[in-house]
């Protein structure tokens, strides 16, 4: 009789410590299974994080500057955004003379008494890796109410499709006025904003509050 119930309870001490090793195995698992899946949720994260970023693309800053003032404002947009800059140089250059607007004869007003005259070429209106840009800045200087003409040739000449335009300008009293609208017409492609006017004399810091209200 003793012999029977010393195997009885030896049979039931190996059943005990094999469901207590299955338990510990179990939680082992759970835990694993969830370190596993906390390390794909970590990394799904990341590459979120990164296509994020990515999805934005790069920002390009256009500009032609006549005298210095759009070319300020233009460096400091770029700096705000991080963004390339491609400066629009005419092939014949404009000259302090040529662009006296008070002359009668000056090159300037005939350019604007004659459309025609003005089609200017350009030194390049071709960007490397165009296609890459997603947001582009163009800033002009306001002549006559209107983007100074020299920015017409490089609008007409690229795809803006799925870029987002904004346009920027700098007078001394000109308001945008209907030049954003003007450029987008002959652009026929592209989101294009409400563009800004800056003074002359336009501040980084004003150029940087106003950067502010893009998510670039």
């Amino acid at each position: 009789m003793r012999k029977i119930i010393s195997v009885l309870m030896a049979v039931m001490l190996i059943f005990a410590l094999a469901a207590c090793s299955n338990n510990l195995q179990n939680e082992n698992e759970t835990r694993g299974s969830s370190t596993s899946a906390q390390q794909v949720s970590d990394t799904t994260a990341e590459s979120d994080s990164q296509n994020s970023i990515a999805d934005k693309g790069k920002t390009l800053v256009v500009y032609f500057s006549a005298s210095g003032n759009t070319e300020n404002a233009a460096n400091y947009i770029a700096k705000a955004t991080n963004a390339d800059v491609f400066a629009l140089e005419p092939k014949d250059a404009y000259t302090d003379d040529d662009l006296n607007w008070r002359d009668e004869n000056s090159r300037v007003n005939y350019e604007h008494d004659n459309e025609d005259a003005r089609n200017i070429e350009l030194v390049s209106s071709t960007v490397d890796n165009w296609e890459s840009y997603d947001t582009v800045f163009i800033g002009f200087p306001i002549w006559w109410q209107i983007a100074a003409w020299p920015v017409n040739n490089f609008v007409k000449d690229n795809d803006f499709t799925g870029k987002t335009v904004i346009p920027f300008c700098t007078s001394t009293s000109s308001g945008l006025g209907e030049s954003g609208r003007l450029l987008e017409q002959m652009a026929g492609a592209g989101n294009w904003l409400d563009g800004e006017r800056f003074t002359e004399s336009v501040s980084e810091t004003e150029i940087h509050s106003w950067i502010e209200g893009f998510d670039i």
